[in-house]
């Protein structure tokens, strides 16, 4: 017992030092993204009609760093200000399954290939989910302009000041705002310079955006950690690696809030339990893009029929990227232990060191000034 307990200990401990300095990397270029990609230019690409603005909403929003909660006044800050239906859907898949965090973690926890797969199922879930819409619920009347009477209500609610501009739950734009949502409480930015952007990212990524992801990203590294120590790896290999194993992870995904960053490392967990990388691909896109609160959200802005839309999307195109997973795996015989064994030791352990001490004490600083 003594053993397990020093070897838990031991695999806790490298497997948060190979994700820190791969989600600080991804926390600085996720708060820069958020920062100096100006909300016109997001509301201008996804207000015309047709195929074209939903692959451009897909691609927009798989960058940024929002969560399905997060993205909910986002989307509907950009609906407001005339984006189609279908864009709206396709911005609001592709954005909570993705991120240049979640990427940059799943590379340093997952390996290349799950790092490049990530990402482009995601847009393929958007693009079909938009696509849906467009073919099956299009009958609306696109709003004309956002008045001050417009408000969107979620887990990330403002009270927003007569006047003022608002697109996301942490905007940087020209803001008065005065909310108590899960993004600060009281805020006055008027500085569009440059380095000011970059200086407001920066405190971002670190602050509201680390908040966001940190309780499940401890949690998942936990659990991995865990199923390294105490489950064999050929345990789950006979029901998690066929269709039995995806309807699994759909299962416990749809309904479960997790963040595209923090799931990762819940991911990591199930590949080394023995789940297949197809099942994993499920839970990737079904998790961080679906939970109660933003299905009843969606429900209520854009209407039962877009929502029935939405979650037939990510639950199919789900299924269909975990099978092609699986075959591509299969016939390249690509060794996923291999790249979770890897650990990405050309990383000097110096800078992981630094970059997990560095999460650290941020986290617990914040923490703690937050009990004050």
């Amino acid at each position: 017992m003594y053993n397990l307990v020093n070897e838990l200990i031991y695999n806790l401990y490298y497997l948060a030092l190979d994700a820190s300095f791969w989600l600080v990397i991804g926390l600085l270029i996720g708060g820069l993204f958020k920062s100096l990609i100006p909300t016109s230019l997001l509301k201008k690409h996804l207000s015309t009609d047709g195929f074209a603005s939903i692959i451009k909403a897909a691609i927009l929003g798989a960058p940024l760093p929002l969560c399905s909660c997060g993205v909910i006044p986002a989307a509907m800050g950009l609906r407001d200000a005339g984006a189609s239906k279908p864009a709206t859907t396709s911005f609001l898949v592709s954005t909570p399954e993705t991120g240049v965090d979640s990427v940059f973690i799943t590379y340093a926890m997952m390996g290349p290939f799950m790092a490049v797969v990530r990402p482009v199922t995601a847009l393929v879930s958007a693009i079909t989910a938009g696509t849906l819409v467009n073919l099956f619920d299009y009958k609306e009347q696109l709003p004309s302009k956002v008045t001050s009477s417009n408000k969107v209500t979620s887990c990330c609610s403002h009270d927003v000041k007569e006047d003022t501009t608002i697109s996301s739950c942490c905007t940087t734009e020209k803001v008065q705002v005065k909310n108590d949502s899960c993004c600060g409480t009281e805020s006055k930015i008027t500085n569009n310079s440059l380095t000011s952007k970059i200086t407001t990212g920066i405190s971002y990524a670190f602050t509201e955006l680390l908040d966001n992801i940190i309780f499940w990203l401890v949690i998942g590294i936990a659990f991995a950690a865990i199923v390294q120590t105490f489950v064999p790896n050929d345990l789950l290999i006979k029901y998690g690696s066929g269709w039995m194993g995806m309807l699994v992870m759909l299962v416990v995904g749809i309904p479960m809030y997790v963040c595209a960053t923090a799931s990762t490392p819940l991911a990591a967990g199930f590949l080394l339990a023995g789940i297949s990388p197809g099942a994993v691909i499920v839970f990737l896109l079904a998790g961080p893009a679906t939970n109660m609160a933003t299905l009843g959200i969606i429900s209520t802005q854009m209407g039962k029929r877009t929502t029935w839309l939405y979650l037939t999307a990510i639950m199919s195109t789900a299924l269909v990227s975990g099978f092609v997973v699986n075959w591509l795996v299969s016939e390249w015989n690509i060794n996923i232990n291999q790249h979770l064994e890897m650990s990405h030791g050309h990383v000097p352990q110096w800078l992981q060191l630094l970059s997990f001490f560095t999460l650290f004490l941020i986290a617990t600083r914040h923490l703690y000034s937050k009990e004050k």
